[in-house]
């Protein structure tokens, strides 16, 4: 039997591949916030103390940026549908393992390794699409369908959460991971052809130091700031740190024919146009997810499961969206689409402090539903990206896309969430904190 490629496949094999890379993709997106609501459970059963409550939460997204790049680099060496079955596997074997977790520091480390999973899987799907989908317009609706997904696994996430926390335990956080990656592994075995750069460059062992080191010095810095406040010394040195290794990052791709990551992609002004859409969306989405999920915990009163579904009217405005946006790039152009996406998330946290306190849930309906649709132009956005790409250095444009995603998400939480931390703290004081669960120093 011929092995499959992407010459080959059929229209119903494309959009097979598509339902198998973007079921994948629910579930890596869907653990970036289903934890949330485990958390007061996970404190009384193994008893962390606060900061390792933060690093329970935070070592995964920690870790997933931190090796985006490097991971990219790597299927487009060895393969990234095999790169792909691999992180499917590891993300199973990990969310099994925590059966046996009896302490906090066990719970890190399994967070952590969900993290190099994930980076493994991420931008490996959308890197494929690239690979699968050679017209555009099939490409720009298979992209669609890519970012409702991923917008949906951050928002349903909670909802999913509080769901098996009405039943089960907190280890269902983690093993409802598992019969979505048994379905993965075999339909992506049989489903997904191989895919790689033909001629890779040679692996730059300083270059995937500076990345990763670079990225997760990054984020957690911006992390604590949100944390600490934004007089605190440790996390600007992190910033800043992290801003001179990824400095020193590019200069070094920049001066080798062969560099690690093709950062002269930044040079086409679609993919740039790209990449801030993806980066100012998830600011917006990130920013009113975790504002929302507070208030509506912390102050309102509501449980985990039924927070979770009042955030639903942000996934039926990226639903909304989403699907038309592609067509609507054709006809009216990509960059009057894309304005419009970002105008409506703005106007979403506009409208969000115009409103004041107090709030009514009916009245955050609204907000919601405008961040929502404005998170629906990540549909654009990615085919810009990936359709200004060489097919060869999809890997780098994936990586660039799905880094932009995780600083625009941790950069909403550390400019609106802190923000939002200390009028709770005024106004409500720790003690809501930690009635809801939370460590204090959020």
């Amino acid at each position: 039997m011929p092995s499959l490629t992407a010459e080959t496949m059929t229209s119903r094999q494309r959009w097979a591949a598509l339902t198998v890379l973007a079921g994948s993709l629910l579930v890596v997106t869907m653990d970036m916030t289903i934890l949330i609501m485990a958390l007061p459970d996970l404190v009384q059963d193994i008893a962390p103390s606060a900061s390792e409550q933060l690093w329970i939460v935070d070592v995964y997204s920690l870790i997933l940026a931190g090796l985006l790049i490097p991971m990219s680099a790597l299927g487009d060496r060895w393969g990234r549908k095999r790169l792909l079955l691999t992180g499917f596997t590891l993300f199973g074997v990990v969310s099994v393992l925590v059966l046996f977790a009896g302490s906090p520091a066990f719970v890190i480390a399994l967070r952590a390794l969900l993290g190099a999973a994930g980076a493994m899987i991420m931008p490996t799907t959308l890197s494929m699409i690239r690979t699968i989908f050679r017209d555009p317009k099939e490409r720009a609706k298979a992209l669609a369908v890519w970012s409702i997904i991923s917008g949906l696994g951050a928002i349903i996430g909670p909802v999913v959460g509080g769901a098996l926390l009405e039943v089960f335990s907190w280890h269902s956080a983690f093993l409802v991971n598992v019969p979505f990656v048994l379905v993965a592994v075999v339909a992506g075995a049989l489903l997904l052809p191989e895919a790689r750069d033909p001629r890779p460059p040679r692996w730059d062992v300083v270059a995937t130091v500076l990345s990763v080191a670079g990225m997760s010095l990054l984020v957690w810095g911006i992390k604590q700031l949100a944390k600490e406040g934004w007089g605190d010394v440790a996390s600007w040195t992190a910033v800043v740190a992290a801003a001179a290794l990824l400095t020193w990052f590019v200069r070094r791709c920049l001066g080798r024919p062969d560099p690690f990551l093709e950062v002269r992609l930044f040079r086409s002004r679609p993919f740039r146009a790209g990449t801030i859409t993806a980066l100012a969306s998830m600011f917006a989405m990130g920013a009113m997810l975790l504002l929302v999920a507070q208030w509506l915990q912390v102050v309102a009163g509501y449980s985990p499961l039924v927070a979770g579904l009042a955030l639903l009217p942000m996934a039926a405005g990226s639903f909304a969206f989403a699907p038309f946006a592609p067509a609507l790039a054709f006809r009216i152009g990509a960059r009057t689409v894309l304005a419009a996406g970002l105008a409506s998330a703005g106007a979403g946290l506009l409208l969000l402090y115009v409103l004041g306190s107090p709030l009514s849930y009916p009245e955050l309906i609204a907000p919601l539903a405008l961040v929502g649709a404005g998170t629906g132009s990540l549909a654009v956005g990615s085919a810009i990206i990936m359709g200004s790409t060489p097919q060869e250095k999809a890997g780098n444009a994936a990586a660039i896309e799905e880094a932009m995603y995780d600083l625009g998400n941790v950069l909403g939480i550390a400019v609106l969430g802190s923000v939002a931390a200390a009028l709770y703290r005024e106004h409500l004081g720790i003690g809501a904190f930690t009635a809801a669960g939370l460590p204090a120093e959020l």
